[in-house]
């Protein structure tokens, strides 16, 4: 006879095939699959027709810090420095002027209109002041949307560099709240040896855990992703222990890994790619059990109203003072505005209210629920219209239509990379030896239309082709800005 257990199993594991299968929904319906997998949590749950009785804040709370961490250390190994380095001073002042900004408003008006004290009033600003921009992306991926110029590693770098800052806010808030004798203006140097200690913590891991992973030479490949993982958490413990923030600091460490060479780099890339997607589902799907619809029926009003002034007046106000001294547009701008989504970072931050004892606690979480499913819905649906409207989208380029990988066994000095012949490049029409590619670069592979080509010294070069070729980093650069040449070399 089956145990408990393995009905919990068996639940569990059906829950995780139907929320995947409903990632394929969510790309013809054009709306975050994340979502999806919220709904899917809330059928399953005690006002559903799962039944499912689940109410335990600390547990949620403590496996989101987990999820959190893995999802912004994998966010971070995905992050190139060279694209966001342009955008550094706009993605910060972003991610802490425009969080700060849109917890203030946001306070303002649940003091005004809701009848929260001035605290709880901040803690609920707070805790929906940052964005997710990974259900942006997504979105834009789904209905073969690309943005124009800088703004795509703008929003990445806000994405993955201001939930810290939110988290910071929310148990500072939280504190005045249940501490009624605390100065607030003690938040303003803790704020700085959070976000300092956090980012030094996780810079040093950063660079010690590139050294470990290339020196260590671990007899079982498998091991690696176990390593890189303990180095997660261990990052997070770190700073946690010093009095950093834990968040930025795995951030960080996710960054300078990312823009490293490390031995199976790309592997455990894919590794903590797949972990993360695993962390969102299973957290959106607790999220969705711990959420009881029928106490959202109440609030709905309060929470379109929130959910209005947010996406209409706290985020547009929080990206034009934030970048009022950048060079970006007027459209630009509008469109960071309308890229506001809400994700799993505001949820999990929502039950931290629980177990401080607020009073408004049980309030708080349905309205910040209620404010993500609908900014998500509403601004997730409309992403792809508003890019059109403000003649902010390019043509995306092709997909990938061979996939080749190349995995260094050792401290890695080149990469493959694959390189489109603009139809304007001088390389049409000529041979590949012809092209003066630098010393250390050979051409793999060459991708034509549905087919493939083998190379050799005499293959003539077609506007289109996607070169995959293996070169040195040093001259990757170069051989890049040789091939989109225009005219005679």
């Amino acid at each position: 006879m089956p145990s408990s257990f393995e009905f919990i199993l068996l639940g569990v594991s059906f829950l995780l095939l139907v929320s995947i299968l409903a990632s394929k929904v969510s790309s013809r319906l054009g709306i975050p699959s994340l979502l999806l997998f919220l709904g899917v949590g809330m059928l399953a749950g005690s006002d559903g027709p799962g039944g499912f009785h689940f109410d335990d804040p600390r547990l949620v709370q403590s496996f989101g810090v987990v999820a959190l961490a893995c999802i912004l250390f994998s966010g971070g190994l995905d992050t190139s420095w060279r694209s966001v380095r342009p955008v550094i001073r706009q993605g910060l002042s972003l991610s802490t002027l425009g969080v700060l900004i849109t917890a203030l408003l946001m306070g303002w008006f649940a003091v005004t209109f809701l009848d929260f004290s001035l605290f709880e009033g901040f803690v609920l600003g707070a805790i929906i002041s940052s964005t997710d921009a990974a259900a942006v992306f997504a979105v834009l991926r789904s209905r073969s949307v690309c943005l124009r110029g800088n703004l795509k590693p703008l929003l990445e770098l806000e994405s993955g560099s201001n939930d810290p800052m939110a988290v910071f806010l929310t148990t500072g808030f939280i504190m005045l709240v249940t501490q009624p004798a605390a100065n607030p203006w003690a938040l303003v140097p803790l704020a700085v040896w959070q976000m300092a200690c956090g980012a030094a913590v996780g810079y040093l891991l950063g660079r010690g855990g590139v050294i470990l992973v290339n020196r260590l030479r671990l007899e079982y490949d498998g091991l690696y992703p176990v390593l890189t993982l303990t180095l997660v958490l261990l990052t997070y413990g770190v700073a946690a222990v010093v009095g950093g923030n834990g968040f930025l600091a795995v951030y960080v460490t996710g960054i300078v890994m990312g823009n490293s060479d490390f031995v199976h780099k790309k592997s455990l890339t894919r590794f903590h790619d797949g972990l993360a997607w695993l962390m969102q589902i299973a957290m959106f799907l607790i999220l969705g059990l711990q959420v009881y619809p029928s106490r959202l029926v109440p609030i709905v009003g309060v929470g379109l109203a929130a959910a209005a002034f947010l996406m209409l007046v706290a985020r547009p106000a929080s990206v034009f003072i934030a970048l009022a001294a950048t060079g970006l547009s007027l459209r630009e701008k509008l469109m960071v505005s309308w890229v506001g989504l809400r994700g799993a970072v505001p949820i999990i931050l929502g039950t931290f209210p629980f177990l401080s004892g607020m009073a408004m606690a049980d309030t708080i979480f349905h309205i910040v629920f209620f404010i993500v499913f609908t900014s998500a819905l509403l601004q997730g649906a409309s992403l792809p219209l508003a890019a059109r409207w403000l003649g902010l989208e390019d043509p995306c380029p092709p997909g990938r239509r061979v996939r080749l990988d190349f995995e260094s066994l050792d401290q890695g000095r080149g990469d493959l990379v694959e390189v489109e012949i603009p139809a304007d490049s001088f390389a049409v029409g000529r041979q590949i030896v012809e092209l003066g590619l630098p010393q250390g670069t050979l051409v793999v592979l060459i991708t034509r239309q549905d087919d493939f080509v083998v190379p050799s010294g005499g293959t003539v070069l077609a506007a289109g082709d996607v070169l995959h070729f293996l070169a040195r980093h040093e001259v990757l650069a170069e051989v890049q800005a040789l091939l989109s040449r225009k005219g005679a070399p």
